[in-house]
């Protein structure tokens, strides 16, 4: 539900030393000699991208991202529901019940009108297909492959978004060159709430990056 433009404080942030491609959908391919910084579901594919492709990219830098639910059984019902639902609506009422819900609680109103206009540009029936095609419940979790990854992960978490601080924190244990970032104050998306943070700690990682391999 997000554009690319969403990142645009963050990037501007970094733009001096590590200018940034935005991408619109999460199966955009980044460059390969880029750090990706995948949010959400777009993480989540990129975390997938990953484990297929292992030498791809020179570290991974993930947002609010899990290995996969537990019950996917469950989630791939919920998912279908709301896929469904999404579909027979028109944008306008898809974004107003997107903006309820629980995990964005802690983004202002003010936050929640200034990225209306890039979700309202959404097509409802291309939400859906993405939901049915990677969602949580469509996606297989990826706990007992995270070792596989050797390359620099950043796993970044809203301090107020507890189901992925606990994900993150689980997630670290699995790889083996896992820094995990919590961004004080924040919820499921802290590149919105706190771009000074995120962009702070997005530059320490890749600065890290650049004396590793210098």
């Amino acid at each position: 539900m997000q554009r690319g433009d969403a990142w645009v404080p963050v990037a501007e942030r970094l733009a001096e030393r590590y200018p940034s491609v935005l991408l619109d959908h999460a199966r955009e391919p980044p460059p390969p000699d880029a750090v990706p910084v995948g949010y959400s579901m777009g993480g989540r594919v990129l975390l997938h991208a990953a484990l297929r492709e292992p030498s791809r990219w020179p570290a991974l830098i993930l947002v609010g991202v899990s290995a996969g639910v537990d019950d996917r059984d469950a989630r791939a019902r919920s998912d279908e529901e709301l896929a469904a639902w999404i579909e027979t609506h028109p944008i306008e009422e898809v974004v107003e019940r997107w903006e309820r819900s629980p995990v964005f609680a802690s983004q202002s109103a003010e936050l929640r009108a200034a990225q209306r206009p890039g979700r309202l540009r959404h097509d409802p029936a291309a939400l859906a297909r993405d939901l049915r095609s990677s969602g949580q419940g469509a996606m297989p979790p990826v706990w007992d492959r995270l070792g596989e990854l050797e390359l620099p992960v950043l796993l970044l978490v809203g301090e107020l978004d507890e189901p992925y601080v606990q994900a993150a924190e689980r997630m670290a244990t699995l790889m083996p060159r896992a820094l995990r970032g919590t961004v004080p104050g924040c919820g499921h998306a802290p590149q919105l709430e706190a771009p000074d943070a995120v962009a702070g700690q997005i530059y320490s990682f890749c600065e890290g990056l650049r004396f590793r391999t210098a």
